[in-house]
């Protein structure tokens, strides 16, 4: 199988050494994503806000090589506050509704840049 990897698009990407993306054969995996722009600049005020644009980042990672959201079979999300679960859902919601992968919500102490309220990752499966 071919391994086709994504150009570092980011401010870590080259720099600690991963792709955001990359697809082997049908399986594609999504690097964890955040509301962070390729200047390394924060956006979004809130966990919802911030997962809205960090799902834009995955659709946008998966157009890259060939797949789309109609493609993802799990995600993983990553949040600093729990209590904002509701909000988070619900922008997963708004992008998988009809979907519908497999999930995971979890909280953890923190991220890179202390701005970062949430980060989510994908793995589809392009038939």
């Amino acid at each position: 199988m071919d391994r086709l990897g994504s150009d570092p698009p980011g401010p870590y990407e080259g720099v600690v050494g991963y792709s955001r993306v990359v697809r082997s054969g049908p399986h594609v995996w999504v690097a964890g994503c955040t509301s962070v722009d390729e200047h390394g600049m924060v956006h979004g005020d809130t966990p919802g806000e911030q997962m809205e644009i960090a799902l834009a980042a995955v659709l946008s990672a998966l157009e890259r090589v060939g797949a789309s959201a109609k493609d993802v079979v799990r995600t993983r999300m990553f949040t600093t506050d729990i209590s904002r679960a509701d909000e988070i859902g619900r922008a997963h919601g708004a992008v998988f509704g009809d979907v519908r992968p497999v999930t995971a919500m979890c909280e953890v102490s923190g991220f890179i840049d202390p701005r970062m309220l949430v980060e989510v990752e994908a793995d589809a499966y392009v038939e």
